[in-house]
């Protein structure tokens, strides 16, 4: 029996003959056993056109649409189908979402520039025109490799482009691709490497420098992504464009009156800007103007009624509750078959919310559901490849590892790290320890993980972190811990401490005491099933991925308390746990523990944590602005028909 490979093979080969009725046989064959098979939905809906059949070409591609919202070949198709019926207006837009999702389709560009100009829109047609010479420019290797980019084939692209720049070590176009490639597969240190080489023999590039301001931002190199932007803005201080841009690499270093200032322009000259308008809400929210944020997210969707990413963003204030109408919007786009990915994924997350609130847990947790599969189709994550890593932890960071090495690194008393797992209270922690007159609260620094990340190498066996640990001199761990407490002075204030709340710099807490010996570790433990399915409920921004699945975040959960054990055991009294529940149970007392812990004196400030004016950027930016109270406990108990997996990941300790 041929393999689905070679029925689609077949199937294009009839179709490139002008075989049509043979090529839609054998891609309905396909369907049969994969109703959703993007390629085969796609050769039959052309099949169908040139068949004349307009209604069938029309229903595969509407499962096409829905199987795959951004396949900009599946829009070009319905471009040629809308000509086809004669209706050039519906086509012209069919075309333009085909280039929105595919900006190497030629045939797309084309066409909407001969529908523009019949329309007599002089502006579009000479735009679509610039675009159409910009690909007829383009090697054919890179032409290849942002089709393969625009439709999912990542590692096909980055074979291509590789192979091109062997022979074109220069060529700005194609390091800028294979820096979209690094970025698209988590390869940031390779990306930002690319797009600075790639500025440096194209310095006069827009795109290139947006591309390198945006690597830069994601490494958490705030202060270069920043000293970019201005240079951008100071080319042209008018330009919305990069007025934006300023503004939200303001936002990074913590100028937030000057991207108030930016924002404020771009919305004086485009007062119904989406992004701006959502940005500007992102901002309000950060600096505790819930009322501002709120009204600039609904200004937001009702410029873009289908911007997910508005919607989500009441959401995960925790404290909004959505209107009727604004649930029926939601349900009408949630309903669409062509909305984008992300903005499929953000009003799935709001809709749980919404549900959740309206105590219809049945639709709350299939909405749940829905935005977690969604985004676990879209990582490469593996709960037993992240087992692995971490028993190398404790198989390597042994006794021996730390009395080899005692009070090496630097001596530098200043961090204070709060770890664990994301939605355990450690926004709390942090809120509490940073109203202390001598703590200043700072970000989830990326910072250790990076360091790591370094030390793991590129050895195509296995990683050489944490083993490389044992290879290191006291001045290796001196010279690290040197570097992380300059690296992060950007985001201090005057204080002589301060927190860096990155959760999983639970896995390295053996290499943070080998270069920052004298540092403090506070370990934010919550109740398991309330972590696990806060964490689930939760869209974030990047990484995390270990929770959109129950069974993936239970085992994750799972490991983290293994391996703290073990820190325990290496490491003595080296970290300091604190758990939530104990925290609502006993605020003062567990304030002055962790007070004493770090050698501070005691300040009532820290028990109006609530009233401490200071921006916060995690998804409990709202809660940790009021007095302590328990309206997260016991959350997961109205939908525990459907927690069996997350149960029985998480085994005795529930």
């Amino acid at each position: 029996m041929a393999t689905r490979e070679e029925q689609l093979g077949s199937a294009q080969g009839a179709l490139q003959a002008g075989k049509f009725a043979e090529g839609l046989a054998l891609a309905e064959a396909v369907l049969a056993d994969a109703p959703d098979d993007g390629e085969a939905l796609y050769m039959a809906a052309v099949a169908c056109r040139y068949l004349q059949q307009a209604d069938g070409a029309a229903d595969y591609l509407q499962r096409l649409h829905s199987a795959m919202p951004e396949y900009g070949r599946a829009w070009q198709e319905e471009g040629h189908l809308a000509l086809a019926r004669g209706d050039n207006q519906a086509a012209h837009s069919a075309f333009a979402k085909a280039t929105r999702f595919n900006p190497a389709l030629d045939a797309s560009w084309r066409e909407q520039a001969r529908i523009a100009s019949e329309l007599g829109q002089a502006e579009a047609a000479n735009n679509a025109r610039a675009q159409l010479d910009r690909l007829k420019d383009l090697p054919r290797e890179l032409l290849a490799v942002t089709n393969h980019l625009h439709e999912g084939r990542v590692l096909r692209a980055e074979e291509i482009c590789r192979h091109y720049l062997r022979s074109n070590p220069q060529d700005v176009e194609g390091m800028r691709l294979l820096a979209r490639i690094g970025v698209d597969l988590g390869i940031l240190e390779d990306a930002e490497f690319l797009l600075e080489s790639a500025v440096t023999f194209d310095a006069e590039s827009i795109q290139l420098r947006l591309d390198y301001i945006d690597v830069l931002r994601r490494r958490q190199k705030f202060a270069r992504a920043h000293e970019e932007a201005a240079a951008l803005h100071a080319r042209d201080p008018d330009s919305p464009l990069f007025q934006s841009r300023l503004a939200i690499e303001n936002m990074q270093t913590g100028d937030y009156d000057g991207a108030f200032e930016l924002f404020g322009k771009v919305l004086k000259k485009l007062p119904g800007d989406h992004a701006t308008l959502t940005s500007m809400g992102h901002a309000l929210k950060t600096m505790g103007k819930q009322d501002e944020a709120v009204a600039h997210y609904r200004k937001a969707f009702a410029a873009k009624p289908d911007h997910g990413d508005a919607f989500y963003a009441l959401a995960n204030l925790k404290t909004y509750r959505f209107s009727d109408t604004e649930l029926a919007a939601m349900e009408a786009q949630s309903a669409r078959s062509d909305l984008a990915f992300m903005d499929r994924v953000h009003i799935a997350f709001a809709l749980g919310k919404a549900h959740e609130d309206a105590d219809d847990y049945d639709a709350s947790f299939r909405f749940y559901a829905q935005g977690n599969e969604l985004k676990r189709a879209q990582t490469r994550y593996s709960a037993d490849a992240m087992t692995e890593e971490l028993a190398r932890q404790k198989t390597l960071c042994t006794p021996e590892l730390f009395d080899k090495h005692p009070g090496v690194g630097d001596p530098s008393p200043d961090p204070i790290f709060i770890l664990g797992l994301p939605r355990a209270g450690s926004t709390l922690l942090e809120q509490i320890l940073a109203s202390h007159s001598q703590v200043d609260g700072t970000l989830e620094l990326p910072n250790v993980l990076a360091l790591a990340h370094r030390l793991r190498g590129r050895t195509m066996g296995a990683p050489r972190y944490p083993e490389i640990l044992h290879e290191l001199g006291a001045e290796d761990f001196a010279k690290f811990g040197a570097d992380f407490i300059e690296s992060t002075r950007l985001h201090r204030q005057d204080a002589p401490l301060f927190i860096d709340k990155m959760p999983n710099n639970f896995r390295h807490v053996g290499l943070i005491h080998l270069m920052l010996p004298n540092a403090k570790i506070i370990d934010a433990r919550r109740d398991p099933m309330d972590c696990c399915f806060s964490g689930f409920k939760q869209l974030f921004a990047e990484g995390q991925e270990f929770t959109y699945g129950l069974n993936e975040v239970g085992r994750y959960y799972a490991d983290y308390v293994d391996l703290m054990e073990h820190w325990d055991t290496v490491l003595p009294g080296k970290v300091l746990r604190v758990s939530h529940e104990d925290v609502l149970d006993d605020l003062e007392g567990q304030t002055r523990r962790m007070l004493d812990y770090l050698g501070l004196p005691f300040e009532q400030a820290c028990l109006d944590f609530h009233k401490t004016d200071r921006a916060v950027r995690t998804a409990s930016s709202e809660q940790v602005r009021q007095p302590i109270n328990r309206k997260g406990q016991n959350a997961w108990q109205p939908y525990d028909n459907w927690l069996g997996p997350l149960k029985s990941a998480l085994g005795d300790l529930v």
